[in-house]
């Protein structure tokens, strides 16, 4: 997983898979949720992440 903020657009991507995207699906005016060719989701799409109270991203490790 990787995810990246892009600061002057706020903009949060999040990629799950780095399998080719092919259809991406608008679920509301700010979330992107792109797919692979089996189904898989491969990355999220955050627009106004900031404004949106999407950041900052904690994070933990479940082992």
């Amino acid at each position: 997983m990787k995810s990246i903020y892009i600061e002057d657009d706020d903009i949060l991507q999040i990629r799950l898979s780095d399998k080719p995207i092919i259809r991406e699906v608008s679920q509301n005016w700010n979330i992107n949720i792109s797919y692979a060719e089996d189904g898989t989701i491969a990355k999220f799409v955050f627009l106004e992440a900031l404004k949106q109270g999407l950041l900052p991203i904690e994070t933990s490790i479940i082992t």
